[in-house]
């Protein structure tokens, strides 16, 4: 049988019973089969400590109190070798006579040398009881407790497999019930502190999942709207070209590249957020932050100065950061972007640098609604997209903001937001700067 196939309980049950049997065969052994050795060997343990007893007493007055004392609490007896036998052996002893030592003894004769230069040969006997009739005594008591512990053993076996697997099997259920795609599946083990912390593992685990496909859908769902508009409008203008070659115009051209360059900007959006993810390594430099956001910004309102955007840049001085220069400015790019979304009526975006106790702080200022404060925890996250009307029709996956938090993250940069309803938002995010400029 294969041992790895088996149901966690009964593998418990199998390990607690095994343990109560080895204890019991343990308990037999020393109690039965090696009880007589364990006995004579403690009998010659105490024959050799009366013997040095003897030998560091052999000069003293009190060494026939000693014997006595020796005889009477150890039942070991001392004679002169061979000549003299107490008399009371053949009482102490039976099978003895006379004169003669105990049958059953472990017998040690030892030579001592006096002060006075003779040499008193002694004879010890330590008596050994026949343990006949306790082994009888004892395997009948170890039967009986064979059979209780054996009963009990099982008992608690079963008990305690069940106490212990019950959680665990209830979680696999459910972890079963998890693999298929049911995210709504909650665990409830219970019992153990370990089964309770891998349950509210997994309890996150589902929710975190759960998260991420209604995201899922939630991406394929606007990426499905986004494409559609722009996909449609190319097509559209691609048959109307193809129809009436004649009638072609450079607005029809331009619709078609402008709607291309969204479709494009959809793409890079994912892909940009799909590297992030990957903990790409940052390519730092120093760079001049001031002059590349006055690059943008100059950029930007060329773009825009046809819709009636005004971007200000408002800074002091030029300051100088150890940064990826690309990311920090894709990071600012898509601020700028959200800002102009949401700028509102006044179509004014203002870009504040500021420095201090050696950092500097960029926030871009939007005049638009505001961002209600119950959608404020959720700006960040992907796919998010505000419910807001829009000065301008805002296409994407709702990652920009989501871009920027992570590349902000890489950097170990502060950022945040702040808003009031009616009195537009403002983003910002810090770094350190540098000491030298180049």
């Amino acid at each position: 049988m294969n041992l790895n196939k088996l149901r966690f309980k009964w593998k418990v049950f199998a390990y607690l019973l095994s343990f109560c049997a080895v204890l019991l065969l343990v308990l037999w052994l020393f109690q039965t089969v090696f009880l007589n050795e364990m006995y004579q060997f403690i009998r010659k343990q105490e024959l050799t400590k009366v013997i040095s007893m003897v030998e560091r007493e052999l000069e003293s007055s009190d060494l026939q109190t000693i014997i006595l004392r020796a005889q009477h609490e150890s039942d070991i007896m001392i004679a002169p070798t061979p000549e003299f036998v107490p008399p009371a052996w053949p009482e102490l002893e039976p099978g003895g006579g006379p004169g003669k030592p105990p049958m059953h003894a472990i017998t040690e004769s030892r030579d001592f040398k006096l002060k006075n230069g003779r040499v008193l040969s002694l004879t010890f006997y330590a008596l050994l009881v026949p343990v006949s009739a306790t082994v009888s005594t004892l395997r009948l008591q170890l039967s009986i407790i064979t059979g209780i512990m054996l009963v009990f053993s099982v008992l608690l076996a079963i008990v305690l497999a069940h106490r212990v697997s019950k959680p665990i099997e209830t979680i696999t259920e459910s972890a079963f019930s998890l693999a298929k795609g049911d995210y709504h599946t909650r665990f409830s083990g219970k019992g153990f502190y370990e089964i309770v912390a891998l349950s509210d593992t997994l309890n996150t685990t589902a929710i975190e999942l759960g998260k991420v496909e209604s995201l899922r859908r939630e991406l394929l769902a606007n990426v499905s709207h986004d494409l559609r508009t722009p996909l449609s409008l190319i097509y559209s203008y691609a048959e109307m070209m193809h129809d009436f070659p004649n009638e072609t115009t450079p607005e029809q051209a331009r619709v078609i590249m402008s709607e291309a360059k969204r479709l494009a900007e959809l793409v890079n959006d994912v892909l940009d957020i799909s590297k992030l993810e990957a903990n790409l390594q940052l390519n730092v430099s120093n760079f001049n932050l001031s002059q590349n956001i006055m690059a943008s910004t100059r950029r930007m309102n060329e773009l825009l100065k046809n819709e009636g955007f005004i971007i200000d840049f408002v800074h002091d001085t030029d300051v100088f950061v150890i940064a990826d220069k690309g990311m920090i400015n894709q990071a600012f790019y898509n601020l700028l972007v959200n800002a102009i979304n949401y700028s509102g009526e006044s179509r004014l975006i203002k870009v504040e640098q500021t420095q201090s106790d050696g950092r500097v702080q960029v926030r871009v200022i939007d005049g638009g609604e505001g961002i209600d404060p119950a959608d404020l925890p959720f700006i960040w996250d992907r796919y998010y997209k505000s419910s807001k009307k829009h000065t301008r029709a805002v296409t994407g996956t709702g990652l920009g903001l989501s871009i920027v938090k992570k590349i902000l993250e890489l950097h170990g940069c502060p950022y945040g937001v702040s808003s009031k309803i009616g009195k537009g938002s403002t983003f910002w995010f810090e770094l350190e700067i540098a000491s030298d400029e180049i």
